[in-house]
């Protein structure tokens, strides 16, 4: 089998617990890219560059599959304000704690210092005036009640990602972390069979399927291990 790219989750992934890459996963990317094979971070962060050496990839798969950045071009997949604002003020009225994302900037109904301190740029807003398209929408510490609110809500153009932590990830159906590969692996011309994937997460599961080899890395209570 000849590999040609190789796309890695990054937190519990690429990052260590302490939040930092090894000096032997930097040489190994460097003697990959130096093989000439394409190598890609797939993440549901907006911006990993800081946590992430982005220097080190070719390509890049944000927001779980709503941004891909390939060559020095950035595409999008938004989910319209207009079809958000019914289920971000049904999750503001249940009391969950919701954010929307739109390249760096984060808008919340709550302190986001709070949970995620270390996102700087968010802005506390009223939902029912949110007139900003959306790449994803954030619910922290989702229960499966919760989860069974917001498929509720939804409309059937949007889908739910939960990661082992509790957090909640709604994209657009299209915005998946193996779709996103897939038009990553097109544009550089690369067939899924010729791919190696890692990650760690249920939202990473996709991704190792597409992939012609997945990788699924162990780590404490890691359910895709189990």
């Amino acid at each position: 089998m000849s590999i040609k790219m190789i796309v890695t989750d990054v937190d519990d992934t690429l990052l260590r617990k302490d939040k930092t890459v090894s000096q032997y996963t930097l040489d190994i990317l460097r003697r990959c890219r130096e093989a000439g094979i394409k190598t890609a971070i797939a993440t549901a962060r907006g911006h990993p560059e800081k946590v992430a050496p982005v220097e080190q990839f070719d390509g890049k798969i944000l927001c779980n599959g709503a941004v891909i950045v390939a060559d020095g071009v950035t595409y999008r997949q938004t989910i319209p304000y207009r079809e958000a604002r019914p289920l971000l003020l049904a999750c503001c009225q249940r009391g969950l704690r919701v954010t929307t994302q739109f390249n760096a900037m984060h808008d919340s109904n709550f302190d986001v210092d709070t949970v995620w301190p270390e996102i700087k740029k968010w802005e506390a807003v009223d939902f029912s005036n949110h007139e900003v398209d959306i790449e994803k929408i954030n619910v922290d510490s989702v229960t499966v009640e919760d989860a069974i609110f917001i498929e509720q809500n939804m409309t059937a153009n949007m889908h739910l990602k939960i990661a082992r932590d509790g957090l909640g990830m709604i994209m657009l159906k299209d915005a998946t972390k193996s779709k996103a590969l897939a038009k990553l692996a097109r544009i550089w011309g690369i067939a899924g069979s010729e791919i190696v994937a890692f990650g760690d997460d249920l939202n990473d599961i996709d991704l190792l399927i597409y992939a012609g080899v997945g990788v699924a890395r162990w780590i404490e209570e890691n359910v895709l291990c189990n």
